[in-house]
C-alpha cells in the first residue's frame, strides 16, 4: 500500500521535508540559545541592584597605553555590574550624544570623562537633557559638572559597538553613538573600555538630568520564536504524513476490483383471476 514511498519523487519529497525540518529545529535552537543569554542578561540587571558597588579596577583593566587609546574591552557578563569610583570631571572635554530617547522625547546624553588619580580617565553618562527651543538637534543647557572631587556609583555599559561621526560644536565633542575607542581617541589620557552609567553621585548630582533608564531584554520575545520554530519542525513532518496516507489511499481506491452489480430478481406476475 505504501510501496510508492520508495519512488524517486517521494523519496525526494521526504528528503525536503526532513531537511526544512532540521533546520527549523536548529533555528529554534538558535532562538533558545538567545533566550537564555538574554535573561542572564536580565539576570545580572536584577542581581546589581541588590548588591554594593565593588570598586572599578575589579570589574574593568586599566588602560595600558598612553594618551587617546582605550582600555580592553571588558567580557559582557561585566555589563551592569555596580562600581565605585572616585576622580574629577574634565568638563573641557564633554561629549554629547544627540538623538537618545527617553520615555520617547528626543535629546542628549552627557558624557564626561572622569579623571582618576593615576591619570587615567572613565567616560561617565550623566545623564539625559533636553534639547534647547528650537529642534531636537539644538544644543542643550548642560548643567555644569561638579568641581573638585566626585564620587560616582555607576552601571558599568558596553562600548556600543557601531561608531558614529565624531565632531567639535562650540567647543564640544559631539556623536550619535557613546564608542568608547573613537571617544577615546578624542581624550589627551587613556581611557577605560566600558563607560558608567550614574546611579550616585557626591556631591549630588543636578537635578535637570534624567537618569538612564535600564531597560530589561525581551527574552519573551525569543522564546516565542523557539516554540514556532519547532511547531513549523513537527508540523512540516506531521503534514508529509498526512499526504502520503491520502496518496496511499487514492491508490487503494484506484485498485479495488468493482463487484458485479447485483440485479433483483424477475418477481413473476400474478396469475390471472380466473371466472368460474
Amino acid at each position: 500500500m505504501y510501496r510508492f514511498l520508495l519512488t524517486p519523487r517521494w523519496l525526494g519529497i521526504l528528503a525536503l521535508t526532513v531537511a526544512a525540518s532540521v533546520v527549523m529545529v536548529m533555528l529554534g535552537n538558535w532562538q533558545l540559545s538567545r533566550y537564555e543569554q538574554r535573561s542572564a542578561i536580565n539576570e545580572r540587571i536584577d542581581a546589581a541592584g541588590r548588591l554594593d558597588p565593588v570598586p572599578l579596577t575589579e570589574v574593568l583593566a586599566a588602560p595600558g597605553g598612553g594618551a587617546g587609546t582605550a582600555g580592553p574591552a571588558p567580557h559582557r557578563d561585566a555589563a551592569w555590574t555596580r562600581v565605585t569610583v572616585t576622580g574629577r570631571y574634565d568638563s573641557t572635554n564633554v561629549v554629547l550624544v544627540r538623538a537618545r530617547s527617553v520615555e520617547s522625547r528626543v535629546g542628549f546624553e552627557i558624557v564626561v570623562p572622569l579623571v582618576l588619580a593615576d591619570g587615567t580617565a572613565v567616560l561617565v553618562d550623566r545623564g539625559w537633557v533636553p534639547p534647547a527651543p528650537g529642534g531636537a538637534a539644538a544644543q542643550p543647557e548642560v548643567p555644569p559638572a561638579p568641581e573638585g572631587e566626585v564620587t560616582i556609583v555607576g552601571r558599568v555599559h558596553l562600548s556600543e559597538s557601531q561608531p558614529g561621526t565624531i565632531g567639535r560644536r562650540d567647543g564640544r565633542i559631539e556623536t550619535r553613538r557613546i564608542a568608547v575607542p573613537e571617544l577615546a581617541a578624542e581624550l589627551p589620557y587613556p581611557t577605560y573600555g566600558a563607560y558608567l552609567l550614574v546611579d550616585e553621585q557626591t556631591p549630588a548630582a543636578d537635578a535637570a538630568f534624567v537618569p538612564i533608564p535600564i531597560r530589561h531584554e525581551n527574552n519573551w520575545q525569543n522564546g516565542g520564536y523557539v516554540v514556532q520554530w519547532w511547531l513549523f519542525a513537527g508540523m512540516a513532518l506531521v503534514g508529509y504524513g498526512y499526504v502520503a496516507r491520502r496518496e496511499a489511499h487514492a491508490r487503494s481506491g484506484k485498485r479495488r476490483p468493482r463487484g458485479d452489480r447485483l440485479e433483483a430478481p424477475a418477481v413473476a406476475p400474478p396469475a390471472a383471476a380466473t371466472r368460474d
